[in-house]
């Protein structure tokens, strides 16, 4: 199985050729993917109508859903900085994740909606539109608030899982090589 990469109405996704794209992902219309980047597994990245950016060393984990409305519509483009961590089974909607931001497994961003550089969205946790998460911070809860201030240390916790997440997709990459 390999992981399903086309065009949609004349929007092509990019994909850094040290970037990992795993088998089941779906990347589709105008999505950039930069170095080191890794889409795990059952990820689905529909750049259809509006732009999806993924920066440097950041990695989708499974099951991740991520799309944005037609500017048209007042779409605005979901942006992932370099060093995020995104969770297993998120769900991203015209959102952005700053440098080194952390969204925890199975959270929701919605429209607008920012966690800052240095901040943390708790798992499970649903973002509402517009709503930002500031440094320092970690947010939980539906609709998320403001949980608690980050200890020390722990707003660095993407930081560390950027440099896991780019030699695990190296091994998956091998491992997947030998199949």
């Amino acid at each position: 199985m390999k992981p399903l990469i086309f065009a949609v109405a004349g929007k092509e996704p990019k994909i850094h050729e040290t970037a990992f794209i795993a088998p089941g992902a779906v990347v589709c219309g105008n999505v950039e993917v930069h170095e080191n980047a890794s889409i795990w597994y059952g990820c689905v990245l529909r750049g259809d109508s509006n732009k999806i950016v993924i920066g440097k060393n950041v990695n989708v984990q499974d099951g991740t859903v991520i799309h944005a409305d037609e500017p048209e519509m007042g779409g605005v483009p979901t942006v992932i900085g370099e060093n995020a961590l995104i969770g297993h089974r998120c769900m991203l909607h015209g959102a952005t994740v700053e440098e080194g931001g952390f969204v925890g497994m199975k959270a929701t961003m919605l429209d607008g909606s920012v966690v800052s550089t240095g901040a943390m969205l708790a798992a499970g946790a649903f973002l509402s539109p517009k709503k930002i998460v500031p440094p320092g911070e970690m947010w939980a809860g539906v609709p998320a608030r403001k949980f608690r201030d980050l200890r020390e240390g722990e707003d660095k916790h993407a930081l560390m899982a950027a440099v896991h997440y780019v030699e695990e997709a190296r091994r998956h990459v091998a491992a997947l090589k030998a199949l």
